[in-house]
């Protein structure tokens, strides 16, 4: 009589064969180069990465290096590099200037619009060169996807930031893939700025903003399971009070605020705790708007309009939380404004004090 374990065998065999045949099946698929999966884009070229940054991971509360260090990130926004490209400014001079000023984070912001205009091989041929250029310089890269609006029901602020899921989902499964081993690109950004506008851009519950990253998650990880993503809440990425309750179910998860002067009114540090800052206690907090002006500066607009005080409170705030930032925005024509102009580089009233912070805190 055969024993139980025969017939197991029996079974197991043939779905063994069956489950590695599939295995190599799906390998053979991913790196066909049949029609059916031929591009014109090239492959990021590795070997313009001469150094490898230390990867960043997320750890607690706090964002750590390869040896189990705490690292603060302080730095800057720069323009869109398509923007960037058509004022004939982009340029290693551009990001050396910024790594003069101290900065060990420099973000990204990729408008949807541009992103079509270029097509994407045009715009994959910036981010590389930005990625060359911040890593030979030791800088972290944030790659920020710079909608503002509501992606659930696809209504946004203006054209420029107009997308969909579809389209959201691909960016973030290239640009994901592409840098995947490239420690200094440490951070996706996974949409700049969600808001519905009182209305205006109909309505998305927390459940389902949540659900829409945790997704997009999925795809960055799979691609690049070290990725650090980066989740904004509502209010123009400001209110982070949802996620007290129902925090993003993935790992290696960060979250963002943009307290702008104009979010809130006294007691700002109180007020700033009641809508984000408490979360630092929990998991990691990263500012990647903030930025200030006096009303008769060029371009003043209403969010960002202050006396001069707001910045020395905001960063002195994020010092006593730990909290990560980059200010907006390294361009002299995109308000407000860091700098003057492309030909001196002399810093705003902002601008000064952004810089002398980076320059004196990063290098402790």
């Amino acid at each position: 009589m055969k024993s139980p374990h025969h017939y197991l065998k029996l079974f197991l065999f043939p779905l063994f064969i069956f489950i590695s045949a599939n295995v190599l099946a799906d390998d053979a698929w991913q790196n066909a180069s049949g029609w059916w999966n031929a591009t014109d884009i090239p492959a990021f070229d590795k070997s313009k990465i001469t150094q490898q940054l230390s990867l960043v991971k997320v750890q607690g509360n706090k964002f750590v290096d390869a040896k189990g260090n705490v690292v603060i990130f302080r730095g800057v926004n720069i323009a869109d590099p398509d923007k960037i490209a058509n004022d004939k400014r982009f340029t290693k001079k551009h990001f050396e200037v910024i790594k003069a000023w101290g900065a060990n984070v420099v973000r990204v912001p990729v408008h949807p619009s541009a992103w079509r205009k270029q097509g994407k091989k045009a715009y994959l041929a910036l981010l590389d060169q930005t990625v060359i250029w911040a890593n030979e310089l030791g800088m972290y890269v944030i790659i920020d996807w710079h909608s503002i609006g509501n992606l659930k029901s696809q209504m946004f602020q203006n054209n420029s930031y107009y997308t969909d899921k579809g389209e959201t989902n691909d960016f973030w499964r290239t640009v994901s893939e592409r840098y995947a081993g490239v420690n200094a690109v440490a951070f996706y950004e996974i949409f700049n700025e969600p808001t519905v506008f009182s209305g205006r851009l109909g309505v998305v519950s927390w459940a389902e903003w949540k659900a829409i990253n945790e997704e997009i998650i999925t795809v960055i990880q799979a691609h690049n399971p070290n990725a650090i993503s980066l989740v904004a809440g509502f209010n123009w990425a400001y209110d982070l009070t949802p996620v007290a309750t129902a925090p993003i179910e993935r790992e290696n998860v960060a979250y963002v605020s943009h307290p702008y002067p104009m979010k809130v009114g006294a007691p700002y540090e109180k007020n700033w705790t009641r809508d984000f800052g408490f979360l630092a206690d929990k998991y990691p907090v990263f500012a990647t708007e903030i930025g200030y002006q006096l009303a008769t500066d060029k371009g003043a607009h209403i969010p960002v309009i202050d006396d001069g005080k707001y910045g020395k409170r905001i960063t002195d705030y994020f010092g006593d939380k730990g909290i990560s930032w980059v200010a907006w925005v390294f361009d002299p024509d995109w308000s407000p404004q860091l700098f003057t102009d492309y030909n001196t580089y002399e810093p705003t009233m902002q601008g000064k004090h952004f810089r002398e912070v980076m320059q004196r805190e990063n290098k402790k």
